[in-house]
């Protein structure tokens, strides 16, 4: 009799043990949306107040309207289309213009959807890539004839990489990732590593696109990073050694952009296209 209350208390504790695992694994799948994506909303009619060679645009996407902000300088030698990070919005991530006037590049960057004054939510991640190739399919034939650069910022790296892979020879000149992760499969297991892989709705699988790009690739990454550690950039290297990799020791997440060695890199690896 006692043997059998031990057995049933065991087996009350496994069951309770799994309920509270299978418990938290859907609180994960519920609720990555949000730990993911973290837009800055902005009202319908905010005015970016933007320089006269700064201009709004927008993407027409499958069910909403993805806004965009487009730096035209007369005599640009191309553009760099860029996907930035998961928080915030075009009035934090459209910066740094001084930086492509003086490249002699435009800059063209849209907002996902839900951020800043794009409209709709994301549903997926193929919704996602789908997006962004259709903000490339409008911006990248402008540029015919001249230099069409890629550039993904920490969460856009995925995505940017995605677009990449898909391209054919001469469609684009050069890939660069910035704070880029292996994979948000990668990244969920480093934090959460009790999560199964086939929870996850948002893989990003940096590590499965890069190989298939067809054009030169930089990485660059802060080694103060602690929201994705440089070691990310270092075994993206190892799947694609011709990529040329600048780490900055004195560079975390947010401030590598403003690091002159990197400004320096980049600034003669465009002019080199």
């Amino acid at each position: 009799m006692k043997r059998s209350s031990l057995i049933r208390g065991a087996a009350a504790l496994v069951a309770a043990a799994c309920l509270a695992y299978a418990a938290a694994v859907a609180a994960i799948w519920a609720r990555q949306d949000a730990l993911l994506f973290m837009p800055e909303k902005l009202s319908p009619d905010h005015d970016f107040r933007q320089a006269d060679d700064v201009h709004e645009a927008w993407v027409e996407v499958p069910g909403a309207r993805l806004h965009a902000l487009h730096l035209v300088r007369p005599g640009a030698r191309g553009v760099v289309f860029y996907l930035h990070g998961n928080g915030g919005s075009l009035s934090s991530w459209f910066t740094d213009l001084d930086f492509y006037r003086r490249a002699g590049f435009d800059l063209f960057m849209i907002d996902f959807r839900g951020y800043g004054k794009s409209t709709g939510r994301i549903a997926s991640e193929a919704e996602l890539h789908d997006d962004v190739r259709r903000a490339w399919a409008q911006v990248a034939p402008q540029y015919a004839g001249r230099k069409r650069v890629i550039y993904g910022r920490s969460m856009g790296t995925g995505m940017a990489a995605e677009l990449a892979a898909g391209l054919r020879p001469g469609e684009a000149d050069l890939l660069v990732l910035a704070s880029a992760y292996v994979s948000i499969v990668h990244m969920a297991h480093d934090h959460f590593p009790w999560v199964p892989a086939f929870v996850l709705r948002y893989p990003l699988r940096t590590d499965r696109a890069l190989p298939r790009v067809r054009m030169p690739v930089l990485l660059v990454h802060g080694e103060l990073d602690r929201v994705i550690p440089y070691a990310n950039s270092v075994a993206l290297k190892a799947l694609r050694p011709d990529a040329d990799l600048l780490l900055l020791p004195d560079a975390g997440h947010q401030d590598l952009h403003l690091r002159a060695v990197y400004q320096d890199w980049l600034l003669a690896r465009l002019a080199a296209l």
